[in-house]
């Protein structure tokens, strides 16, 4: 990369709005001579059009305008992205308007003809509450590494850049996070960057599903267990909440945990120490607790399902991922992205994805999300025998992506029976020997046999047959 695009690529933005074209030519060199990248608007509708396309870190705009003025800009701003800082430029006689937008929640206003110095401290002052970067004071974790946190989320889109801001505010903060958002998103993506970003992240990031594990191991698995607590408990197991101590936990699809453990989680949160399965003794934990789902726990809270106080030591902060069709223009990037590393990993030259195949890819429905996304652009990628990705090739792997998705209940139900077949063909029907090898007692893999209908007396035949 050229330095100079390095250089304006780690610049700050600010977008500049004035339909005075010299004022606004004037204050756009002043400003890019100390070292931001500036994007100008004529009118406040030219700057909604901007702002539809990229985020910048700072809005600055004169308050007198035709048409649309800077306060009913600031509105507009404040009402679909409340965490972008905007700046009021205003004559004297407006002074009365600009204060009071300050109680309305502008970041901050200042009199023609201002003094370029407060201008720049005003601009260093929104800087840190766009971007977290604080001045005077040694910087934060997040900040000491800069965007390492989020080098693994690809997006050009407005709305993934402010959810970005919001994730950055709360990484640096201590508080339990509540991810929402539809299966494929990226919700541990997001977690792990939350994690990144904040002054935890040289210690461990530990992920449970809730709804991959039965709720039998579901508690053991999280709290640990103690040496002959239960059947097959030959020595002390530490649950993830201790291999997390010092770290984040993630626990991903909460909305499936079971209402017992619900209570004991609730417990461990309030009290901020843990008992393992079996033990007399509790062990104090300092974990940061980062969730997700993809139901609505409300509504889950409604009909008994989840309960009330959980949710709301879970719900400090809550954040939500946006569907692929909410930032459809990160499809290309996104498929473009997933094209190199996939060549990369099989060993392919294949540079691009053909225009027809990339109109192909904006014009699908993406129910699966990025996972969606990344599972068919791989499919295309192992598929193609030229440099370029067809059309052909992007609808053939769609198609089968869609015939090959199935519920999570059903590829668990699979698993866990495939799982139990392997171990009936290992010990050759040996209920004992494949409950050991389970490390469940006889009675717990007997249900899970009659669960899938399993008759272990079939492979004991097999062994006399082979």
């Amino acid at each position: 990369m050229d330095p100079t695009q390095l250089i304006m690529s780690n610049a700050k933005k600010i977008l500049l709005v004035d339909d005075d074209t010299d004022l606004l030519e004037l204050l756009s060199m002043r400003l890019k001579s100390s070292g931001y990248h500036i994007t100008t608007a004529a009118s406040a509708e030219a700057a909604l059009n901007h702002l539809d396309i990229t985020r910048p870190h700072l809005v600055i705009s004169d308050i007198q305008m035709k048409e649309m003025d800077g306060m009913a800009l600031f509105e507009q701003i404040h009402r679909t992205t409340p965490t972008l800082p905007v700046i009021i430029l205003t004559a004297f006689g407006t002074i009365p308007d600009a204060v009071a937008a300050v109680q309305r929640g502008i970041f901050g206003y200042l009199t023609k003809p201002y003094d370029p110095k407060i201008l720049l401290s005003q601009i260093e002052r929104a800087m840190t509450l766009s971007s977290g970067v604080t001045s005077g004071v040694q910087p934060s974790a997040t900040n000491s590494r800069g965007n390492d946190w989020k080098s693994n989320i690809v997006t050009q889109s407005a709305i993934m850049e402010d959810l970005l801001v919001k994730v950055e505010l709360v990484a640096q903060k201590d508080a339990s996070v509540l991810l929402h958002g539809e299966s494929g998103v990226g919700k541990e993506l997001f977690a792990r960057a939350i994690h990144q970003g904040s002054n935890r992240h040289d210690q461990p990031f530990v992920t449970i599903n809730c709804a991959a594990i039965p709720e039998y191991l579901l508690e053991s698995e999280l709290f640990g267990h103690v040496k002959g607590a239960f059947t097959g408990a030959v020595r002390d197991h530490a649950g993830l909440f201790q291999l997390a101590e010092g770290g984040s936990i993630f626990l991903d699809e909460i909305g499936d945990m079971p209402l017992l453990l619900q209570v004991k989680l609730l417990r461990a949160l309030q009290e901020r120490t843990i008992r393992p399965v079996g033990s007399n003794e509790d062990i104090s934990i300092d974990v940061r607790v980062i969730s997700a789902t993809h139901k609505d726990l409300r509504a889950e809270i409604a009909t008994g399902n989840f309960r009330e106080d959980l949710f709301y030591r879970l719900f400090v902060v809550g954040l939500t991922i946006p569907s692929l069709a909410q930032r459809q223009e990160d499809i290309p990037l996104l498929a473009n992205y997933f094209l190199r590393v996939f060549a990369q990993k099989h060993q392919k030259s294949i540079n691009a994805l053909s225009p027809e195949a990339t109109n192909f890819l904006l014009t699908s429905p993406w129910p699966g999300n990025i996972r969606q996304l990344m599972n068919v652009i791989e499919q295309s990628v192992v598929m193609s025998t030229i440099p370029i990705i067809s059309e052909e090739l992007v609808r053939d792997a769609i198609h089968k992506d869609e015939t090959q998705i199935s519920s999570f209940e059903q590829a668990r139900k699979q698993f866990e029976r495939e799982y139990l077949v392997r171990l009936l063909k290992i010990t050759s029907g040996n209920v004992t020997q494949a409950a050991k090898l389970a490390k469940r007692n006889r009675t717990e893999f007997y249900k899970l046999l009659n669960r899938h209908q399993l008759d272990y007396s079939l492979y004991k035949s097999q062994q006399v047959n082979a």
